[in-house]
C-alpha cells in the first residue's frame, strides 16, 4: 500500500527525485586532470578519474575495504588507488591489487559500481541509470554542437544553489524574470506566444526585445559595454529537454544549461552561453588556425554579464526553496503557462 508521504513525494515537485535513465554533466573535461575529483549526482558520490590513455572512467566513490572515498586516493597506471591502505581497483570496479597480500590469499572479489562515462563538448556525461536500458535505447548525451565550431564564442558559468532543481528550471524557463535583471539585461519585453510539448521536452516560443546585435566587426564590444546595447525584436526560444535546457535569442545568442542535481534541496549545474560569429562571412575564409585562435582567445568574453546573471537568479531561487521549506502548504499564484507544462513533464519522468 502506498503511505499517505510518498503520494505527496509522487504530487510534489519539489520533492521529485530524478529519471536516472538520461546523460547528466558531472565535471568540465578540464576538472579532471591528474587527480580523482569527487561529484555527487542525486545523492550518489562518484569519483571521477583519466587513465594513462586519458579516457575518463567513473566508479562509485567508495572503496568496499573500509569505506572511506576512493576519490582521496591517486591514480595508478590505469587503476584507482585508495588512500587508506592502496587497494587497487581497474575501470570495471574490479579490486585490481592489494600491497599487503599474502602468497596463500586471494584478491577480494569485492566490486564497486561502474557507471557509463563520456567526454564529449568540454564535458563529462554521466549515465547513472540502468545500464540495459542504455543499450537498449542508444540514448546519447544532448551535446552542444557549438563547443567546437570555430564561428561560436563559449563562457561557462557554474551555478551552485541550495535548492531543488525544479526551482531552477522554472526559473529558465519563465522569460517575464527579466524584470530581475535590469542592471544585466539581455532581453525585455518578453511575451510567451505558444508552447509545444511531447515526452521528453518542453519549447516555450516567447518574442522579445534583445539589447545585443552581433553584425557589425564591434558588436563584441556590447557585452562590455552596455551603452552600445539598443533594443530591437527578436525570437526568443527556451526548451526543457529533459533533464537540461537549451534558448535561443535570434541568431546572435544560444545558451545551454547542464544540470547536475545534487539532492531534493541542492543543485548544480553549468550555463554555458554561446555568441555567434555568423554574420561576419569574411572571417570564415581566413585560415582555419586563425579562427580557432579568436575562438580561443575570446571564451569567456561574457563572464562578466554571465556571473551576474546566476548571482541574481541563484538569490531568488534560494529564496523560493526555503519558502517551501518554511511552509510546503503555501500556494504559489502562477501566470505563466509554461511552467505549468514544465512541472507535468518533471512529474511525467519521475514515475
Amino acid at each position: 500500500m502506498t503511505s499517505v508521504f510518498e503520494t505527496k513525494q509522487n504530487n510534489d515537485v519539489r520533492q521529485l527525485a530524478i529519471n536516472p535513465n538520461h546523460w547528466y554533466v558531472v565535471a568540465r573535461s578540464d576538472e579532471v586532470i591528474n587527480k580523482p575529483v569527487n561529484v555527487i549526482l542525486w545523492k550518489q558520490a562518484i569519483a571521477l578519474y583519466r587513465d594513462t590513455q586519458g579516457q575518463v572512467h567513473a566508479l562509485e566513490d567508495r572503496c568496499p575495504h573500509r569505506q572511506v572515498k576512493l576519490s582521496h586516493g591517486q591514480v595508478v597506471g590505469n587503476e584507482l588507488e585508495c588512500a587508506y591502505h592502496g587497494w587497487r581497483f581497474n575501470s570495471a570496479g574490479e579490486c585490481a591489487a592489494v600491497p599487503y597480500l599474502a602468497a596463500n590469499q586471494k584478491l577480494p572479489n569485492c566490486i564497486i559500481r561502474r557507471y557509463p562515462v563520456k567526454e564529449q563538448d568540454g564535458f563529462i556525461w554521466l549515465f547513472p541509470g540502468d545500464v540495459e536500458t542504455l543499450h537498449e535505447t542508444s540514448l546519447q548525451p544532448m551535446g552542444l554542437p557549438e563547443w567546437e565550431h570555430l564561428n561560436y564564442i563559449a563562457t561557462v558559468s557554474v551555478i551552485n544553489c541550495q535548492a531543488h532543481y525544479s526551482y531552477l528550471i522554472e526559473n529558465l524557463m519563465d522569460m517575464y524574470h527579466g524584470h530581475l535583471h535590469q542592471d544585466l539585461q539581455a532581453w525585455a519585453e518578453a511575451n510567451l506566444q505558444d508552447i509545444d510539448e511531447d515526452m521528453n521536452r518542453v519549447d516555450a516560443h516567447y518574442t522579445a526585445q534583445s539589447y545585443y546585435k552581433i553584425d557589425k566587426i564591434w558588436s563584441i564590444s556590447q557585452l562590455f559595454f552596455p551603452a552600445l546595447r539598443k533594443l530591437h525584436p527578436e525570437p526568443l526560444d527556451v526548451s526543457y529537454v529533459y533533464p537540461h535546457w537549451v534558448s535561443t535569442l535570434g541568431k546572435d545568442f544560444k545558451i545551454y544549461c547542464l544540470l547536475c542535481p545534487v539532492n531534493e534541496t541542492q543543485t548544480k549545474a553549468y550555463l554555458i552561453h554561446f555568441t555567434s560569429l555568423n554574420a561576419f562571412w569574411r572571417l570564415h575564409k581566413l585560415p582555419v588556425w586563425f579562427r580557432r585562435f579568436v575562438k580561443d582567445s575570446l571564451f569567456g568574453a561574457a563572464q562578466k554579464l554571465l556571473d551576474g546573471l546566476v548571482i541574481q537568479d541563484v538569490q531568488m531561487i534560494e529564496e523560493e526553496q526555503q519558502a517551501y521549506l518554511q511552509n510546503s502548504q503555501r500556494r504559489n499564484y502562477e501566470l505563466n503557462r509554461a511552467l505549468v507544462s514544465v512541472q507535468k513533464l518533471m512529474k511525467s519522468q519521475v514515475k
